[in-house]
């Protein structure tokens, strides 16, 4: 069984929520441990299960208490976007990432799509 941890920083500019958490958690940065772990014999990094390990800021009425929260990676990944968005929709985040990625821009390319009518469509998205 093979294991990797990695420790990064993640920084939320606004309050934000995780799913299956009730607490509203402050802006600010946040220590991260990512653990990757293969199952025995899964060599296939799919098949990898990923452990997410939050270090909470101290709540004021318990200032000496270390709290951490464990969640998926796409949920975090996901309260990153939100953060991001700063006020725009997730569907002009999502757009713009799109269309910043050269191999999006390829295959729009060689569909005879261009970015004018993806702006359109996600336009009737943010108005539906």
């Amino acid at each position: 069984m093979e294991d990797l941890t990695s420790k990064t920083v993640a920084v939320f500019s606004r309050p934000f929520t995780v799913p299956g958490f009730d607490e509203t958690l402050p802006a600010g940065e946040y220590e991260i441990e990512t653990e990757l772990v293969s199952p025995p014999g899964q060599q296939d990094p799919a098949a990898w299960k990923a452990s997410v390990l939050v270090k909470l800021h101290p709540q004021i009425s318990h200032p000496g208490l270390a709290r951490t929260l464990t969640v998926s990676l796409a949920d975090l990944d996901h309260a990153r976007a939100r953060d991001k968005l700063t006020g725009r929709t997730l569907s002009d985040f999502c757009l713009e990432e799109m269309l910043a990625d050269p191999m999006v821009r390829l295959v729009m390319k060689a569909d005879g799509v261009s970015e004018a009518h993806l702006r359109h469509l996600y336009s009737g998205l943010r108005d539906a």
